[in-house]
């Protein structure tokens, strides 16, 4: 396997890198408090549920609208969304290098919002979706001028999405939807949320489950309250479903076909978080062995401490071996037919990127000392962000459960290259 970056993949990082600096940088510094130590207070409305304060959204908006301009915002899209069609390995390359650049305009996780998009559900819509649907969203969710929340996770059920509680009854022409929703990221914008619910079989079955993109001012959607995390804003809203009347229309990928639908999204999603928690993991060491090599103590260079290089040491080496790892996945994802041919990989470099990056910048807070625990520093919001993706799309333990499953058989036959 050759492991060197293509020419073509290269050159697109320089690209990149000359949007940034032209581009992005300026109307970065021209709105420094959203990134430097009041960050966490600008973004959010704290009188308003903690929700994102709109002024920060605009101004998200902004970039991506430049991106676009630019021909670079839909860069992992189909040439008939006007993207390049990037493969999951390219887009893995890239997330890694706009996350090991650190806090900024260019690309804020925390509200999955970068100048190369990533966008799972727009792909979702452009292969389930039926004409009508691909009319009306498909563009509007490329733009931000049609926003799609995702409702799977529920308050007694997370993983294990075959057991939800939410059901969906036939009812002459129509269906019928009850239930509760929990972290249902993004309703407070959206025009649409997309529902899992049990319309057969019963629980534990995969097949049985259907996604409708129900409009969020249909009667019986309510939001009932927004849940305030370990990094704020949170726009992760409880979302009831009662007696919630839909056409046959609003059903996406058809019927009983809906965890298949939530499958393709946490695949691709997977390997470009284990790809940008990697590219946050190196930024942090790489932070770190800065600051060891200028800052002096007791007469000489952190860096000549054992007790400072050892750790720093083991975390650049797992941050190599991790890199490998999600290239590798990535590249057998886009091979594969099927993604669960793959999931074995992908739940390994999720894993353990996850964790990587959490390592990493714990010890850049220490290496730093008492300047690492302030809000000077980007530690802490790297940290508390990337500390949920140990939860979301997939807790490590479900990640090791699925490895597992390939390993001792249970989950099929193991792939062995």
């Amino acid at each position: 396997m050759d492991f060197t970056i293509p020419d073509e993949l290269a050159s697109f990082l320089d690209e990149l890198d000359t949007f940034i600096a032209k581009e992005i940088k300026p109307l970065e510094e021209e709105n420094i408090q959203y990134f430097d130590h009041r960050r966490e207070w600008a973004r959010t409305d704290w009188e308003n549920n903690g929700i994102p304060q709109r002024a920060w959204e605009e101004l998200l908006g902004e970039m991506r609208r430049r991106a676009d301009a630019a021909g670079i915002y839909r860069y992992a899209l189909p040439e008939h969304l006007g993207g390049r069609g990037a493969s999951n390995l390219e887009m893995a390359v890239v997330r890694e290098h706009l996350a090991a650049k650190g806090l900024g305009l260019h690309n804020d996780l925390q509200n999955e919002a970068s100048i190369v998009g990533n966008q799972p559900f727009v792909h979702i819509v452009d292969k389930f979706g039926t004409p009508a649907q691909k009319e009306e969203f498909l563009e509007g969710m490329i733009t931000g001028k049609r926003r799609v929340a995702f409702g799977l996770t529920e308050p007694e059920h997370g993983s294990d999405a075959t057991w939800m509680d939410t059901t969906a009854v036939r009812d002459g022409d129509a269906w019928v939807i009850n239930g509760r929703k929990r972290f249902n990221t993004g309703v407070h914008h959206a025009s649409h949320d997309t529902v899992f619910a049990r319309t057969s079989g019963k629980d534990g079955d995969a097949r049985g489950i259907t996604a409708f993109m129900v409009p969020m001012d249909t009667p019986g959607v309510e939001i009932v309250h927004y849940d305030w995390t370990f990094n704020m804003p949170s726009d992760h809203a409880i979302v009831d479903f009662k007696d919630v009347r839909v056409p046959d229309e609003v059903i996406l990928g058809g019927e009983g076909n809906g965890l298949s639908i939530a499958q393709h999204f946490v695949h691709e999603n997977r390997i470009r978080q284990a790809a940008s928690s990697l590219g946050a993991a190196q930024h942090c060491i790489d932070k770190a062995v800065e600051r060891a090599t200028t800052r002096k103590t007791f007469g000489e260079p952190l860096a000549k401490k054992q007790a400072i290089q050892w750790p720093l040491v083991e975390l650049h080496t797992e941050a190599q071996m991790v890199r490998l790892l999600v290239r590798y996945a990535a590249s057998g994802l886009d091979r594969a037919d099927d993604p669960t041919e793959v999931s074995e990989y992908i739940s390994m470099a999720n894993y353990r990127a996850n964790r990587l990056v959490c390592n990493a910048a714990d010890q850049a807070i220490q290496t730093f000392g008492g300047e690492g625990y302030t809000r000077n520093q980007p530690f802490e919001h790297i940290y508390r962000h990337h500390r949920r993706y140990r939860i979301t799309e997939g807790s490590d333990e479900i990640q090791i459960r699925k490895v597992a499953g390939h390993l001792f058989g249970f989950m099929g036959r193991r792939k062995t290259s």
